[in-house]
Order: structure tokens, then sequence, then C-alpha cells
């Protein structure tokens, strides 16, 4: 691994950490440090990253551990759910480590994920939300389809592949920049 590898990784680690505490706001740290790799890759220059989709994957196995350590912590449908759910994106996973295969993701997408975010929201902020079997699959059936649509646009469609940090940030700063 490359010194710039370190560094990101390091970052990826600590960015995850806040979850133990704050579950819902740990979470929403945790997925946008998950995106600053991209922006430290363009602005280091410490070996650069090698095999970036594979790397960034093992990476994101920090915080999805992370993530699974707070669910186990959860009683019923919610709890289930969330071990369930990141059994099967670790399946995705070793496919794609095996394969290589961007579009496994697409067939194994990171529901959990959102999952997550959507209990530990509800244990925070609704906390009068049913558990009950209809309510529940809604809530599940709507994090999936927002997932899968942002692993198509990340892995299929490679939407974002052409844009490069420095021209997110120049789009950001715009007349100020």
């Amino acid at each position: 691994m490359t010194l710039e590898m370190w560094v990101i990784l390091a970052v990826r680690v600590a960015g995850s950490l806040p979850v133990l505490r704050w579950a819902f706001a740990g979470a929403v740290i945790a997925i946008l440090v998950d995106l600053s790799d991209l922006f430290l890759r363009a602005y280091l220059d410490l070996g650069g990253v090698r095999n970036y989709q594979s790397f960034d994957k093992w990476c994101d196995q920090v915080y999805l551990a992370v993530f699974l350590v707070v669910a186990l912590r959860w009683e019923g449908p919610a709890r289930a759910i969330a071990v369930a759910l990141y059994a099967f994106r670790m399946v995705g996973f070793a496919l794609f480590e095996v394969t290589g295969e961007r579009w496994l993701l697409m067939l194994f997408p990171n529901v959990f994920e959102f999952w997550f975010v959507f209990v530990a929201f509800t244990r925070h902020w609704w906390r009068t939300f049913s558990w009950r079997p209809r309510p529940t699959a809604f809530a599940l059936a709507g994090a999936t389809a927002a997932k899968l649509f942002h692993e198509y646009a990340l892995h299929v469609g490679r939407w974002f592949d052409s844009f490069t940090p420095k021209d997110v940030v120049a789009w950001i700063l715009g007349p100020f920049g």
C-alpha cells in the first residue's frame, strides 16, 4: 500500500468512529467521509491509489462493520433486517473482489447503508415509527429503490466517472474560485 492509501484509510477509519456514539449523525459523517477519498486522491501526491474500486470497497468495510456493531444493539425487525442486509452485501463484496466486475455491486446493492440511516433516524427523531410488517416493508422498499438508483449511477451508468473532484470544487466555487 502507498502512503496515500494509508492516509485515506486513516481518514476513513476516523470518519467511522462517531457512529459508535451518535448513530444517525455518525452515519451521515461516515458517508460523507466515504466521499473524501475522491478529494484526497485528487489533492495528495503520496504514491497514488492502486485499484481504486477494490480499495474503496475494502475501506467501506470499516464503516459498514461499525454500522453493524451499532445495529446489533437494536431489537426486532430493525436488527434482523440490518443483519440480513449486511450479509447480503458481504456476498456481493466477495463476488466483486473475486471477479472485479462492478455490475455485481448492482446485483448486491448496499441497502444496509441506507437501512441503517433510516433506522438510526427513527430511533432518534421518529420514535413512533411502527415496526409492523407493512410500514417496515415500505421503508425497506424505499431504501432498496434509493440504493439501486445510487448503485446504478455509480457502477453501471458510471455517471460520475468523467468528473474529477477538482471539477466539482470549481463548480461549487463558481464565480468565487
